[in-house]
């Protein structure tokens, strides 16, 4: 859409209504994914981010796996419109984002940087909502609408063993997203004079 970064960040917002429509081809979703990965700065360059891109069954599957882990801690009666919730927002979409932090990498730095050894974990979380925001933003300006989402840790396990993914990697969002169909909602901002300040 070639878009001003500023003007794109400005129109990233939450979408609730997709659907598995796309305005772009998956060749170029992965393009998406694999520049913010390899772009996106972190702590001691220590590329802790692990991103997996799900589309076409694997997406399906994850929110299926959400949905099963879900029927076992929600009551009956209130599982329905969880399961509604599931379906018409995020299972519903093109494809779901999954951001992960490698722990591994995350121990080895506080080995090596002892001095640190109690900041890695919180820079390494700095650098996840990182490649997040680019990531949401890029989809965004391409024409989709995207959440994020925190069903972890309640599926990490399920989700761990449908791709085979490492132990050590730590699931921190799922990011639905797809064709908007609807507006977002309504955003408040509090006044900037509370949340900046500036001196000369």
């Amino acid at each position: 859409m070639e878009r001003s970064f500023s003007e794109a960040l400005k129109q990233r917002r939450t979408y609730y209504s997709i659907t598995n429509q796309s305005p772009i081809s998956d060749q170029e979703i992965e393009c998406i994914v694999n520049m913010t990965v390899r772009h996106v700065p972190s702590a001691f360059n220590s590329q802790t981010t692990r991103v997996v891109l799900l589309l076409g069954e694997s997406h399906k599957k994850l929110w299926q796996i959400v949905k099963d882990a879900l029927k076992k801690i929600v009551p009956a009666e209130a599982f329905v419109k969880t399961e509604e919730k599931i379906d018409h927002s995020f299972a519903c979409g093109y494809g779901t984002v999954l951001f992960f932090e490698d722990q591994k990498v995350v121990k080895g730095l506080q080995e090596a940087f002892p001095s640190y050894q109690e900041n890695f974990p919180g820079w390494s979380l700095q650098t996840s909502a990182m490649h997040q925001l680019a990531i949401w933003v890029m989809l965004e300006d391409v024409g989709f609408g995207a959440s994020l989402q925190h069903y972890n840790p309640l599926i990490d396990e399920e989700v761990r063993r449908a791709w085979n993914l490492p132990e050590h990697w730590h699931l921190i969002a799922e990011m639905p997203f797809g064709l908007p169909i609807g507006k977002p909602g309504e955003k408040e901002f509090q006044p900037l004079e509370e949340r900046v300040r500036i001196f000369k």
